[in-house]
């Protein structure tokens, strides 16, 4: 695929390597406001059948809101954004799918693969389908202990170089918070607070580090959105960070000490690299009892309600 998010979508001679679902497309044509959904947490977040019940709920506040869903996964060789019922289902219930980077996603429409995508790859596919707005639950970010591993999100780099608006609940917790807000700036990536002065941790409403600019209305989002358009200037995504209201967080006690517990087993286990974040995850989610899944899932819920609420100021003017 050509980098350039605003270059003619691709097609293979014979084959299309890209489809847009009927209701996308519509919905494209007449300006009407899209959300785009990853499928990671379908395939991947959730066991079966939760995942595909999930799935269905994102989907219908998506349009209770008032806006299209577009859940996005490579299906046989082909990138999807926006899901028919029969697809969904596969992603959710299908053990042969795959978990998609946007570094795989060449190889896998190549050899005609199915994956559900990530944030990397659902962002760059959705920016390239003509949709401006993403929800999904945490951002990847800056590893601990960077200076010796050298690990680092995809998300970061992708993010620096399509503009797309991203409606998170912040990066992972596990992650080294301060470095990753230090990478987007870098970057030249914006990173808007909503409706808060600090940073969200995720399974956290905050992670104690400041934000320089707070929104409070999705329309506050929306005008942040066409000033960047009228500036022009280089392509990159603009971070919406909303957090998981205090009710529904994880409480902070029992996180810090699971997470202090999580990265010591990390250590004496001599995980590393990509095996890194699963382990902490499903550590988290062992030894809080599913207590940090249900987080991460009123995470996602509320930015998914939050970026359908942008999408339809977006579309509004």
């Amino acid at each position: 695929m050509p980098q350039n998010p605003s270059a003619p979508l691709p097609q293979e001679t014979g084959r299309s390597v890209f489809a847009l679902s009927a209701e996308v497309r519509e919905a494209l044509e007449e300006r009407r406001p899209l959300v785009a959904l990853e499928s990671t947490i379908i395939a991947h977040g959730l066991p079966r059948p939760r995942n595909l019940q999930v799935a269905r709920e994102l989907e219908g506040l998506v349009r209770r809101a008032g806006a299209v869903p577009a859940t996005v996964a490579v299906l046989d060789g082909t990138a999807h954004v926006g899901l028919d019922r029969a697809q969904l289902e596969r992603v959710a219930e299908d053990p042969r799918v795959r978990k998609l980077g946007h570094r795989d996603l060449a190889p896998a429409l190549a050899l005609g693969a199915s994956g559900a995508t990530t944030v990397s790859a659902t962002a760059f596919l959705a920016a390239r389908a003509g949709l401006r707005v993403f929800a999904t639950g945490g951002l990847g970010g800056v590893h601990r202990e960077w200076i010796r591993s050298q690990d680092e999100s995809a998300d970061l780099r992708l993010l620096a170089g399509t503009g797309i608006t991203v409606v998170c609940a912040g990066v992972k917790s596990i992650l080294d918070v301060p470095a990753t807000l230090q990478r987007l700036e870098t970057l030249g990536v914006g990173v808007l607070g909503y409706g808060t002065e600090h940073f969200p941790g995720f399974y956290l409403s905050s992670s104690g580090e400041p934000v320089d600019w707070t929104v409070r209305s999705p329309q506050e989002v929306a005008d942040v959105m066409r000033a960047r358009e009228e500036l022009g200037g280089p392509s990159t995504a603009l971070i919406v960070a909303n957090p998981v209201p205090e009710a529904e967080q994880l409480d902070p006690v029992v996180h810090d000490r699971v997470l202090a517990g999580a990265l010591e087993a990390a250590r004496e286990q001599g995980i590393t690299g990509q095996a890194v974040t699963p382990f902490l995850l499903e550590y988290l989610m062992r030894e809080t009892r599913g207590a940090s899944l249900e987080a991460n899932l009123a995470a996602v819920r509320g930015n998914v309600r939050l970026a359908a609420r942008i999408a339809v100021a977006t579309a509004a003017r």
